[in-house]
């Protein structure tokens, strides 16, 4: 296990997951405050936590309703 661990370029993953998290974590927010959103909140929020780093940025260029 630990050969397995040791061949994984950590340095190159780990601001992908901190990227994964930000914006997940800036979608939600973004998301319950709106108050009207291009379809149902649950789905957004649905998307948001379950479709990996593609998921917030869907909400931002799509599930946001325009002004």
């Amino acid at each position: 296990m630990d050969e397995l661990l040791s061949g994984i370029p950590w340095a190159a993953i780990v601001p992908i997951i901190v990227l994964q998290f930000v914006l997940m974590f800036i979608a939600l927010i973004s998301c319950m405050k709106e108050e009207n959103t291009n379809g149902p909140k649950w789905v957004w929020v649905l998307v948001i936590i379950f479709v990996n780093l593609l998921g917030p940025v869907l909400y931002f260029v799509i599930g946001r309703r325009s002004v």
